[in-house]
């Protein structure tokens, strides 16, 4: 965003600075030198820190990755709610050929061996990123793994 003397001013929106009235359009056909003789900077806006690991988008102050227990509520944990949603998606993902194991076990009708391959990829996934989450020891830990999910196609 553009400020002029820590005044932020609006791309579109015409403003005045020495009594001079400057049209919506000046600061897009402005050059940067046109910018600088006015006193206008350009500061990029703040990057938001990832809401689902902090509050209020402030690295300063992350969820809590553990449980936590206060007069006897518990408030689940990043871990927690993370290893929820992990389950729910290998879950999702086995629910469409869960039929071919119904069948089998009631029919004994084969089930298809790539079927069974990735029906077996995503057991795996789901028990591998279950213990990186519990293993995670800080934040960046936690991250990493989240952002490491390889579930097959």
């Amino acid at each position: 965003m553009y400020y002029q003397n820590d005044k932020p001013l609006k791309i579109g929106q015409a403003f005045t600075y020495n009594d001079v009235q400057y049209p919506a359009n000046w600061l897009q056909l402005s050059t940067a030198e046109d910018r600088a003789a006015i006193n206008i900077t350009w500061q990029a806006d703040p990057v938001r820190a990832d809401d689902r690991f902090y509050w209020n988008g402030n690295t300063d102050t992350p969820k809590n990755l553990d449980d936590v227990t206060e007069n006897g509520v518990v408030t689940k944990g990043l871990k927690s709610t993370w290893i929820a949603q992990v389950k729910h998606t290998a879950n999702t993902m086995l629910a469409q050929t869960d039929w071919m194991v119904i069948r089998k076990a009631e029919r004994d009708v084969a089930i298809p061996s790539a079927t069974v391959t990735k029906r077996a990829a995503i057991v795996t996934e789901c028990s591998r990123l279950e213990t990186a989450i519990t293993n995670a020891a800080d934040m960046n830990a936690f991250i990493a793994v989240v952002q490491d999910q390889r579930w097959p196609e």
